[in-house]
């Protein structure tokens, strides 16, 4: 969800209901600016009012990245935009050329990108694979095609296609 504090926009990233004693109860929050990317504890008491920033989807197109900069195509308008890795954060590590996405405005202003589930990407780097390993508990480093490092087990070599879930960066299974 993403709340409107003032002039900023915040992306709530945890959420705490409390209910201390005989008190009146609380929300604890943690917050991310999502213009500045700094993250923000704010307390809101049951009294005040938070406005809820809408948020207009569009499907586009990831085209390629300059620099800090990543280019998104509308698949409809053909409108080309684009995204500082600020606004991105650890998302970039999971955009491959070529990929439809959702990209969330807030008016005219991009503000974040929602990914699915999973990502399918190929192993750049790693160390050799052991000749009949099977998957245990050991994990070895691997490097992805967007520069993301995560732990595969042993029987991953590069060439790989793997499938890493996007929000918690774990290695799913070899595709």
């Amino acid at each position: 969800m993403v709340i409107k504090l003032g002039d900023d926009l915040y992306r709530v990233l945890e959420l705490q209901h409390l209910t201390p004693g005989n008190k009146r109860g609380f929300v604890q929050s943690r917050l991310r600016n999502v213009r500045t990317t700094m993250l923000a504890d704010q307390k809101f008491r049951a009294e005040e009012d938070l406005e809820r920033a809408v948020l207009d989807d569009h499907q586009m197109q990831y085209l390629y990245a300059d620099g800090s900069s990543y280019h998104f195509m509308n698949t409809t308008t053909f409108d080309q935009i684009h995204i500082d890795l600020e606004v991105l954060g650890d998302a970039a590590n999971y955009l491959v050329p070529d990929s439809v996405i959702t990209v969330q405005f807030y008016g005219t202003e991009p503000v974040g990108i929602e990914l699915p589930q999973t990502v399918d990407l190929r192993v750049e780097d790693t160390v050799p694979g052991i000749k009949g390993a099977t998957a245990s508990s050991q994990v070895k480093p691997a490097r992805l095609e967007t520069g993301l490092v995560v732990q595969v087990p042993p029987f991953v070599n590069v060439g790989d296609r793997i499938r890493v879930n996007t929000e918690t960066g774990e290695y799913q299974a070899r595709v």
